[in-house]
């Protein structure tokens, strides 16, 4: 706490070494005006980010369940899926999405906000698979036999034995992505997505005060990953809580 503190102190105190402070001084109607367009792009940056992960966690799932397989063809699809992906830089991905795709066809026509969640949803999904596989593979063996005693075929044991038991362990990773997640929309900002870097690139070009602009977005961002990281740790405890 003390080295937030430190931080937001620091922070502000390089805004104000600068004359050009006023540009989003919320006491003045000019700053007020600037502090609002910024802030307007919080509502795009967190869509995206829960829209992207939201899509990430299913299809990390479905990539980490093939690398449990005994088949060693569905072990090496989801090795290969996840060697390919963790490779390709999420600006990239993002890039050949929004422009590549479609120029592929002209059947294919992607919104900056769609563009920009595929292209996290994939990037992320990766990962997502390695945590779930992690996750599943941690549970003891005994569950697995637990399961078979009653006559679970693999999906109920899946959905009612070993998921539910895998989630709680794989939780703070899976709180980290979402931070991750919400870091990382800021590159949408490329190709045009009005979130809050983007609000942030166009008041800089207009307002000439880059120091105070981009202090406030660091600000907006350090503040908004702060309020997920205490609900992630908070959800965490009444897991545990839960299992006493």
């Amino acid at each position: 706490m003390r080295t937030v503190i430190l931080t937001l102190a620091l922070l502000t105190l390089a805004g104000c070494s600068s004359a050009g402070w006023y540009v989003v001084d919320p006491t003045t109607t000019r700053g007020w005006n600037n502090l609002t367009f910024m802030l307007s792009g919080a509502y795009y940056t967190i869509l995206l980010s829960v829209t992207a992960i939201s899509i990430s966690i299913v299809i990390g799932l479905l990539v980490a369940l093939p690398g449990l397989s005994k088949n060693i063809w569905w072990r090496r699809f989801n090795r290969t899926y996840v060697e390919i992906v963790r490779a390709v830089p999420v600006l990239v991905l993002i890039l050949y999405i929004y422009y590549g795709l479609p120029a592929m066809s002209d059947a294919i026509t992607l919104s900056v906000f769609w563009s920009g969640v595929i292209a996290l949803a994939l990037s992320d999904s990766a990962f997502q698979a390695e945590i779930f596989r992690g996750g599943i593979q941690s549970i003891a063996r005994g569950q697995y036999e637990a399961a078979q005693s009653i006559s679970l075929n693999y999906r109920d044991t899946m959905r009612f034995v070993i998921l539910p038991q895998a989630i709680r362990r794989i939780l703070p990773a899976l709180g980290n992505q979402l931070v991750y997640m919400l870091k990382m929309s800021s590159l949408v900002s490329v190709i045009g997505m009005q979130e809050l870097t983007r609000k942030a690139n166009e008041l800089s070009v207009t307002e000439y005060r880059p120091l105070e602009i981009y202090t406030v977005l660091v600000l907006e961002y350090l503040v908004l990953i702060l309020i997920v990281s205490y609900f992630v740790r908070r959800l965490e405890r009444r897991l545990q809580a839960s299992e006493v």
